[in-house]
């Protein structure tokens, strides 16, 4: 055994003063008998100053707070009186200074031959631990607000986002779907001709109509032509325009779509329709600006911006030789796929706001939305007629329903129900949806009280698609629809 430790074991008074915690020895009546340096250091009392004292009333005697401390609640004193060891937290000594300081402290029983002598209070500054645990859970709650605050400006981004294109009807915060309003911010400025891909349904007249409205030439035309509307033969009149007496029925001198669209904008929808032969004169209007009239012998020059859309695969008609492979790359300079439906499901709530909206307005209701189990059941299914089928969906039960939230009032139908190319399904979906509100209307067509009304359709239209998808009124179809 060394010295060094014969020495520490030979006088337990060098040992204590070595430690760095302070250290406190009372008799029974609470005077101090014993003294360390670090207690000294710490406090600033010196051993001459408190030897023989009841420290309590010098450094114990009030909490943090200035409120009194009784010396017969004091944890030491306690200690002396019954025995038992404490350990004690969140309280303060104080110096000579005036000033203060954390401490935790165990107060331990003295016995000598089994009889109770005093107690021993060991202490420590604990300040700079309590300083750091105050500035973490400063900086915890401060996490915590700015989480908050980060969440409200991400909600309050997405609203003020979808604001920006509330009108337009484009809405909506998935992935893909922001992704494509990116495209549009990104090439609206420019005159570059952009194309739209995307399935029927899918919103590409709306994505046509907002290239327009933020591009610079929003304050002039956006001429929409629909190239499945017409013949082949009247296509190219209603492009390019006819001069009198061009053919038999051109009574009167006629501005095509080119011509009225000068300065703005044309949308050439449904673009793959485009017989062979219009495709030869609409490339030599995206190449040269120029046309002639139909008929005339005048070339005319326009300054255009041209959107094309088309559900169909262009380049798949390219390789078949039904579409010019100069026209398609003449069209296809930036091309914008819009998605479908079911590829941001995430989406159909805030659709759901934004047609329920419409539909208050457009039906005089007050509906508020879509019940949760109803919700649950659009966002399961696939969705092959896309936004205008959720928008018929919605609008015949807004039409048949009696409560502020929508509910199903039929089955969603099931992929076995689903003709191939889709046709069949959208068909019927608009046959049962117009049933609907004819039975409503008690198969009143015309009138403030009819179904044309009620759809916000022209009677004649209403008639034509009734006519057109078989309804009457004692139709086998009509028995079937509830």
């Amino acid at each position: 055994m060394s010295n060094v430790v014969k020495r520490f074991l030979n006088d337990p008074e060098l040992l204590l003063n070595s430690v760095g915690e302070g250290i406190y020895g009372f008799d029974l009546s609470g005077n101090a008998v014993f003294i360390n340096p670090a207690a000294e250091r710490m406090t600033g009392w010196t051993a001459d100053d408190l030897l023989g004292k009841k420290i309590h009333q010098y450094h114990h005697h009030s909490h943090a707070d200035g409120t009194p401390y009784p010396a017969d609640e004091c944890q030491i004193y306690c200690t002396m009186f019954d025995g038992k060891h404490r350990h004690i937290k969140d309280e303060v000594f104080w110096r000579k200074d005036g000033s203060c300081f954390a401490v935790e402290y165990t107060s331990t029983p003295v016995y000598r031959e089994g009889e109770l002598i005093g107690a021993v209070a060991i202490f420590r500054d604990v300040s700079k631990q309590h300083d750091t645990e105050r500035a973490l859970r400063d900086a915890l709650s401060q996490v915590q607000c700015l989480s908050e605050q980060l969440k409200d400006e991400n909600s309050y981004l997405l609203s003020e986002l979808n604001a920006d294109w509330q009108d337009s009807g484009l809405v909506g915060s998935s992935h893909v779907f922001q992704k494509m309003l990116e495209q549009i911010k990104l090439v609206s400025k420019t005159d570059s001709n952009v194309l739209i891909l995307g399935e029927n349904g899918t919103g590409k007249e709306l994505v046509a109509r907002n290239l327009h409205r933020l591009s610079n030439r929003e304050s002039m035309p956006f001429v929409k032509v629909n190239c499945a509307a017409f013949t082949p033969s009247l296509l190219e009149s209603e492009l390019f325009g006819h001069e009198k007496g061009a053919f038999t029925g051109a009574n009167d001198k006629r501005k095509g779509r080119f011509e009225l669209a000068d300065k703005g904008t044309i949308f050439l929808d449904e673009i793959g329709e485009l017989p062979l032969e219009a495709q030869s004169k609409l490339l030599r209007v995206l190449q040269e600006r120029e046309f002639e009239r139909v008929g005339g012998s005048v070339t005319l020059s326009v300054d255009i911006r041209v959107i094309a859309a088309t559900n169909r695969d262009l380049w798949s008609m390219v390789e078949s030789g039904s579409f010019r492979m100069d026209l398609y790359y003449r069209l296809n300079v930036f091309p914008i796929k819009v998605p479908a439906l079911r590829e941001r499901k995430e989406d159909i709530s805030v659709l759901c706001a934004n047609l329920i909206s419409q539909l208050n307005i457009r039906l005089g209701k007050q509906l508020k939305g879509v019940a949760k189990e109803t919700l649950n059941k659009l966002q399961a299914y696939d969705w092959p007629g896309n936004i205008r089928e959720l928008q018929n969906i919605l609008e015949r039960e807004a039409i048949l329903g009696n409560h502020r939230l929508l509910h199903l009032s039929q089955p969603l139908l099931s992929d076995d129900n689903i003709h191939q190319n889709g046709s069949l399904l959208l068909a019927d979906a608009e046959r049962s949806h117009i049933c609907s509100v004819l039975k409503l209307c008690e198969w009143r067509v015309a009138g403030e009280k009819g179904a044309a009304h009620k759809l916000g359709l022209p009677e004649s239209t209403l008639r034509s698609k009734m006519k057109k998808l078989g309804i009457a009124r004692n139709s086998r179809y009509i028995a079937t629809v509830r």
